[in-house]
């Protein structure tokens, strides 16, 4: 077998590989003397029918699975000997493979496009600097926060007067069309604007309004008729609503049983006690926000100070290929960005990795997959011996479903996750304290 790489340049290259007779030749012949001690043919004993009559029921196939398992290994083992880094895997030549004459060819010649991902150079030392943040949660975001824990943990009961936060039941007509349903509208879907006309109503009182001024947006519209969001598109004009009921949301008392419910028995014992864990949970829930937000200013900086270099082209294709039927050229054309900075940043921490000898062992494979099962578990903490001996079993039942899919997702994200540690580890940080609403604007501009 002979495999030559011909380079189109920094980023692209072809493979070419010529498959001769004595290259698979010996496997064919061995795999047919097994069929032939197996087949059984009418007119012959099994094991005794001839090799001419055997090389014809199945010499061709077996020819072609033996030089298509040869090209596989073959090529595989070239990139990896010659060490091409290179964008997804090799593309064949259909064009070319159509052409070929199983029949009568004893000598084939297969052909392969590469993208080339050439050596590139990345930073990792304190030159390379991130900002990390605190944020400081106010007394009005923990109001809040208590307040939302009360109504969610409160219970619904009757009310005489709509009041704003209630749920009002009742029927809805439209007074230009025959459309007429019964619903539950919230009061918080309605515009402020327009809220006045609902609250005060008792049952019985009839309220009519501009559905168009009184919900703002089609989603809502569509919520409250039962309408799909086409024919919420269309619709406008006056309605009424007759009030059947009015439900409304009595907050939870700050009591024993409250604070057991949210923190666990006994963990608080008093609302001081309550308020400071409310604190503290609101902000370690802020805090691993915030280190969400500093892995994407890592990723932003290395992406934007590391020049790697990529055949837009390949890509393309490429992508094209791999999510056949799935995605459309128009879509790849779109998003290219997108898929370009992806592969940039994987190529990026893989070698950041492999420069600095990052490894993953199996133990921590399974230990980060019993971790997130803890996690559905209410986000337990410790485990006995038995509920240890039961998590290690769905991990490993976990990790071995879906063909192992599962294990080496698991695995890359312990990779990941270790790379990035090491990054930041390299690198400088300055701190900076800002609001919770400042914070959720640099989230949303991410």
């Amino acid at each position: 077998m002979e495999i030559v790489l011909d380079k189109k340049g920094s980023t692209a290259a072809t493979l070419k590989v010529t498959v001769k007779a004595d290259d698979y030749q010996p496997k064919v012949q061995s795999k047919l003397k097994e069929y032939g001690k197996k087949v059984s043919l009418k007119g012959f004993r099994q094991g005794k029918v001839p090799t001419s009559v055997i090389e014809r029921m199945y010499g061709k196939s077996l020819k072609v699975d033996e030089i298509n398992q040869l090209l596989s290994e073959s090529v595989g083992k070239y990139i990896k000997d010659e060490k091409l880094n290179i964008i997804g895997y090799p593309l064949p030549d259909q064009a070319q493979a159509a052409k070929i004459d199983w029949d009568n060819q004893s000598e084939y010649v297969f052909s392969y496009d590469l993208g080339l991902i050439p050596e590139f150079k990345y930073e990792l030392s304190d030159k390379v600097k991130v900002t990390k943040y605190e944020i400081e949660t106010d007394p009005k975001r923990v109001a809040e926060t208590l307040d939302n824990i009360r109504r969610q943990q409160g219970k619904m009961d009757e009310a005489e007067v709509v009041e704003e936060g209630d749920y009002i039941n009742g029927e809805m007509k439209s007074l230009t069309t025959d459309f007429a349903t019964t619903t539950m509208i919230p009061s918080d879907k309605i515009a402020k604007d327009e809220l006045k006309k609902f609250v005060g109503k008792k049952t019985g009182d009839v309220i009519e309004f501009d559905i168009e001024k009184a919900f703002t947006d089609k989603s809502s519209i569509a919520h409250v008729t039962g309408m799909t969001k086409e024919e919420a598109e269309t619709t406008s004009g006056k309605f009424s609503f007759t009030v059947t009921g009015i439900r409304r949301s009595f907050p939870a008392e700050l009591n024993q049983e409250f604070f057991d419910k949210i923190f666990g028995p006994g963990a608080v014992k008093s609302e001081e006690e309550f308020n400071q864990k409310l604190v503290e949970t609101i902000n370690s829930n802020y805090t691993r926000e915030a280190e969400v937000l500093v892995s994407r200013d890592i990723r932003k900086e290395f992406l934007a100070n590391t020049k790697v270099e990529m055949s837009a082209d390949f890509l393309k294709r490429f992508l094209l290929v791999n999510n056949e039927g799935k995605m459309t050229t128009e879509q790849i054309e779109k998003d290219l960005d997108l898929y370009q900075d992806d592969l940039k940043w994987l190529l990026i921490r893989n070698k950041i990795g492999e420069d600095n000898d990052v490894k993953v062992e199996h133990a921590e494979v399974i230990a980060r997959t019993k971790e997130l099962f803890m996690q559905q578990f209410g986000g337990l903490t410790s485990l006995s011996e038995e509920m240890d001996e039961t998590m290690n079993k769905l991990a490993d039942n976990y990790l071995a479903s879906e063909n192992g899919k599962n294990y080496n997702r698991t695995f890359e994200e312990v990779y990941y996750s270790k790379v990035l540690k090491l990054i930041e580890s390299k690198i400088s940080f300055t701190t900076k304290k800002i609001s919770v609403d400042e914070f959720e604007k640099l989230v949303q501009a991410n």
